[in-house]
């Protein structure tokens, strides 16, 4: 099945950026929504210079203002003539500090953000689906989903395991119908946000396109890249913490 219109939470920089490019070159029509406004008219710029015969729409949203999130999605809707596809809720934050050390404000912004304002870009996704009877819905975790993470990583891992699981309840619930849920769970991704190196991370664009033929697969869960994650996934579910605390 073709998704034609595609919504992407994200989308100024990093994997949001990079699926925007591959759907564009793909011929889909883009609706594509950040905080920062002016990056998202530059990638419009050059998606549309690059692909005359598509149609992107931008406009800015900051995920964390809830009502925003479904008035932009309603609009976004509209732009595209009516109809939405495909909605990729990628947005999220990668802050965090150990529980208990001071910093409940930093866990706070990853819980709001990664959880709270993920499940409002998922009722507003699938407030549109339910509508009109069809649609994907595709939720980025994390390979941290598949465990309790230590020191910074024990908010964000959380939140993505949080994330995973209202994913598998929403396709639990539409599993009879013509709506499709897909849960991305990428490893170590070069972006902005994640800057590091080591032999498991891989560029971003090796990463988009794992995630982009996983979403075009429509496949209901989906570690990525598949080498190494699918094997590394199942061993991190079944290490123990002892292992697991020296190698995060």
């Amino acid at each position: 099945m073709t998704r034609s219109n595609i919504l992407i939470t994200g989308a100024s920089s990093g994997l949001g950026a990079g699926m925007a490019r591959a759907f564009a070159a793909m011929g889909r029509n883009l609706a594509l929504c950040a905080r920062r406004a002016d990056r998202l008219t530059a990638l419009r710029d050059e998606l549309v210079a690059a692909h005359p015969g598509i149609a992107v729409h931008v406009r800015e949203l900051d995920v964390d203002d809830h009502e925003a999130v479904f008035t932009v999605f309603r609009a976004f809707r509209e732009d595209l003539g009516g109809r939405v596809d495909r909605v990729v809720v990628n947005a999220g934050i990668g802050n965090g500090a150990p529980i208990g050390s001071g910093r409940f404000d930093a866990n706070l912004r990853t819980a709001r953000t990664n959880f709270v304002s993920a499940l409002a870009q998922c009722e507003a996704a699938m407030e549109i689906f339910r509508e009109q009877n069809d649609g994907h819905l595709v939720t980025v975790a994390s390979i941290a989903a598949l465990r309790g993470l230590p020191r910074s990583m024990t908010t964000y891992a959380a939140t993505k395991a949080a994330l995973a699981s209202l994913s598998e309840g929403i396709r639990a619930d539409v599993r009879r119908t013509p709506i499709a849920v897909t849960t991305l769970y990428p490893g170590y991704v070069h972006t902005e946000l994640n800057s590091g190196s080591g032999p498991l991370m891989v560029s971003t664009e090796k990463g988009v396109r794992a995630m982009v033929a996983a979403i075009e697969k429509e496949r209901a869960n989906a570690r990525v890249p598949a080498w190494p994650w699918r094997p590394l996934g199942t061993a991190l579910r079944h290490l123990p913490l002892s292992v697991i605390s020296r190698f995060t």
